[in-house]
């Protein structure tokens, strides 16, 4: 497989896995070192990709494997938390804040699921992967992925309204 080849066949799904790193390692800077290495693995083994029916899930998968590796490592306690917010030009400046407070808690509420419900959701409702892909990615039955993503999404609504309804009665 030429250069060109190899960028056409793993170029259009970069941006996935740069989302899925930072889901799980939460530092900018680790996800783009991961994708990197993603990335390195997969042109090493460029010769190989054919054989796969699902490259872009065969590169999901090998991004997930990665950073857990990497959160298992010593290394893991000097990841950096750096949170980037959702900035809207054409609101006021209140609404802006409630905005980027509503998204920092809604992170905060993902990053605190287990971690197969941390994975559904953010491959299913940010990626958009379909459940069998993501059944596929994880080694799950399609159905128990709709069903750990149904908790998931019940778990951030019922939080989301315990907030926004403390102090209301």
């Amino acid at each position: 497989m030429n250069q060109q080849a190899f960028l056409d066949k793993v170029m259009p799904f970069k941006d996935k896995v740069f989302r899925l790193a930072k889901r799980l390692l939460i530092s900018q800077d680790e996800a783009e070192d991961a994708t990197q290495e993603l990335y390195l693995k997969l042109w090493k083994n460029k010769n190989k990709l054919s054989s796969y029916k699902n490259v872009e899930a065969f590169a999901m998968t090998m991004t997930k494997n990665y950073c857990l590796d990497r959160l298992k490592s010593k290394q893991a306690s000097n990841l950096t938390l750096i949170h980037s917010n959702y900035q809207d030009n054409h609101t006021n400046l209140q609404r802006q804040i409630e905005v980027n407070d509503s998204i920092q808690k809604v992170h905060q509420l993902i990053a605190q699921l287990p971690k197969q419900q941390r994975m559904v959701i953010q491959l299913r409702d940010i990626e958009q992967y379909d459940y069998n892909e993501i059944g596929e990615m994880l080694q799950m039955k399609p159905t128990a992925v709709r069903v750990a993503l149904s908790r998931a999404r019940k778990i951030i609504k019922e939080k989301l309204q315990e907030q926004h309804a403390y102090g209301l009665e």
